[in-house]
């Protein structure tokens, strides 16, 4: 039943084991399909590729690979390679990550993220197919580069990260599903939109699938849920430039304003205390299972094809919240 589509994703907080025996409960409960972010949490292929030979059934994809920290013939091959490991079960999520993470925490130019997106997906594409390409494109030359395996499938699904309208465009144009995140049941309504734009201009029949990562704290109480939160929160509109644009566009300017101010002057712990309640309701799963299955279906009413649990988990009881926010939104 198509209403029923659910994924989980994990973003930090938990071992690479851990996680590991999270998709296997998401398996186990009828999960469509388990994403890793990378940032600081280990690295995301290594973490699939296990999950790959742990799972027979869920769909395992990278929420997201980010293209400028890896090339695009190593995103390709890593792609490949978990794909043949899990039996054709891979989904290949890139996105143009920050300028924030980016060259500070890499050493790498952020330069022309739109246009190296464009480019690793055509590179990996056509590695994908012909085991072997060579590219030249806006950003991205490839002399030569071949894969000394066949790919077990020509063509993987490949799902770009957008938040705004010119890459909910873009993805709408040259991907098989788009990944937001943060989200309000407004903002899938007008994301469905410019996606809908962008297939529309490039003439693809295919529906582009919208997929969106929702962060999620399940609690006996709204109140506990919510603190659970608060820093995630506060965090991504303190240090992030586009979540904090993406917020404030989401109706609360002012509230990120303060978040932001408090983040430079105190950090994250300083960010938290300025996350309203409002702001966390808007753009999270937090309360009660019930709660957060009512807020899931809000998000399907709004047009968003695939919502995608993300338990923010941390501390020594990390893997029990993840667990418990994995079985509360089973579907």
């Amino acid at each position: 039943m198509a209403g029923t589509r659910i994924g989980v994703a994990f973003s930090g907080g938990l071992t690479p084991s851990d996680i590991v025996e999270c998709v296997k409960l998401a398996e186990t409960v009828g999960y469509e399909s388990a994403w890793v972010a990378e940032g600081h949490g280990g690295d995301q292929f290594a973490i699939l590729g296990a999950c790959a030979a742990a799972t027979r059934r869920i769909r395992l994809g990278t929420s997201i690979s980010s293209v400028f920290v890896r090339s695009a013939p190593t995103i390709g091959m890593a792609a490949a390679t978990v794909d043949q490991l899990a039996g054709g079960r891979f989904i290949l999520g890139l996105g143009g990550s920050h300028r924030v993470q980016v060259e500070p925490e890499h050493g790498i130019p952020f330069v022309q993220p739109t246009a190296r997106v464009r480019d690793t997906v055509a590179i990996v594409r056509a590695l994908m197919q012909h085991g072997v390409v060579s590219y030249r494109g806006d950003v991205i030359t490839i002399e030569r580069f071949d894969l000394w395996f066949r790919p077990l499938r020509p063509q993987i699904p490949i799902y770009v990260a957008a938040l705004f309208p010119t890459m909910l465009e873009i993805a709408g144009e040259l991907a098989e599903g788009v990944l937001l995140t943060w989200p309000t049941p407004a903002t899938i309504a007008r994301a469905v939109e410019h996606v809908a734009i962008g297939a529309g201009r490039a003439g693809r029949a295919a529906k582009t699938d919208v997929a969106s990562l929702i962060p999620c704290a399940i609690a006996k109480t709204a109140a506990a849920a919510r603190d659970a939160l608060r820093p995630g929160v506060g965090l991504y509109a303190g240090f992030f430039p586009r979540y904090n644009r993406l917020l404030a566009e989401a109706g609360f300017s002012d509230a990120v304003r303060d978040i932001k101010e408090a983040f430079d002057r105190g950090g994250r712990d300083a960010a938290a205390t300025k996350v309203p309640d409002e702001l966390i309701d808007a753009v999270t799963l937090a309360g009660t299972p019930e709660t957060c299955r009512e807020r899931i279906e809000a998000y399907r009413r709004a047009g968003l094809a695939l919502p995608i649990v993300s338990p923010r988990a941390s501390g020594p009881d990390a893997l029990a919240m993840a667990m418990a926010a994995i079985r509360a939104c089973a579907p």
